[in-house]
């Protein structure tokens, strides 16, 4: 089954690659603005055909892909629309996203087997000091602020899912929900 949905995927992504050839080579007379999805659609496919094609056991095949590829790919993008700010800013951003996500794979991979939703909820937790990061990377780097009432927001958001995340795992553990 995994096999007929990579191809279908990969046959979709294809069709999807030539339109967009076919486009503008039509429009254009030669390839211009083409690039930019056909190159993004290559690296969601690299990232994505292992866990479609391996299931549940391609999920590390995906994060290693992502890994490898997040950077060449965002220098291609980079080059390809001309904004260096693409490589630079979404490079030290990727590199932070990416140790993060090894981090939630390392916990629910450790905690996450027997015990989900406290997984669950040391993931919300730690997505509060990666925010906190991010922003601050981000905001040396174009000279954002560090932190606006979205950004509350969305730490308040993760803490409110902490916190019913270890709420469900007290009551499971209790017997007070299956």
């Amino acid at each position: 089954m995994n096999v007929i949905l990579w191809v279908l995927f990969s046959v979709t992504l294809l069709i999807g690659i030539m339109v967009c050839l076919i486009c503008d080579i039509a429009i254009s007379g030669n390839l211009t603005w083409s690039l930019i999805p056909v190159s993004s659609i290559a690296f969601a496919w690299a990232v994505s055909f292992p866990s479609i094609l391996l299931g549940k056991r391609g999920i590390v095949v995906s994060f290693i892909s992502l890994s490898v590829f997040i950077i060449p790919y965002l220098f291609l993008l980079s080059n390809l629309i001309k904004v260096k700010e693409v490589f630079s800013v979404g490079a030290a951003v990727a590199v932070t996203s990416i140790i993060f996500l090894w981090i939630l794979a390392a916990i629910f991979n450790r905690v996450g087997k027997t015990r989900r939703l406290i997984a669950l909820g040391i993931s919300f937790l730690l997505a509060v000091p990666f925010v906190i990061i991010v922003n601050v990377m981000v905001s040396k780097m174009i000279g954002e602020p560090v932190f606006d009432v979205w950004d509350m927001l969305s730490v308040f958001i993760l803490l409110i899912f902490a916190f019913v995340s270890f709420i469900c795992d007290y009551a499971k553990k209790k017997g007070l929900m299956k």
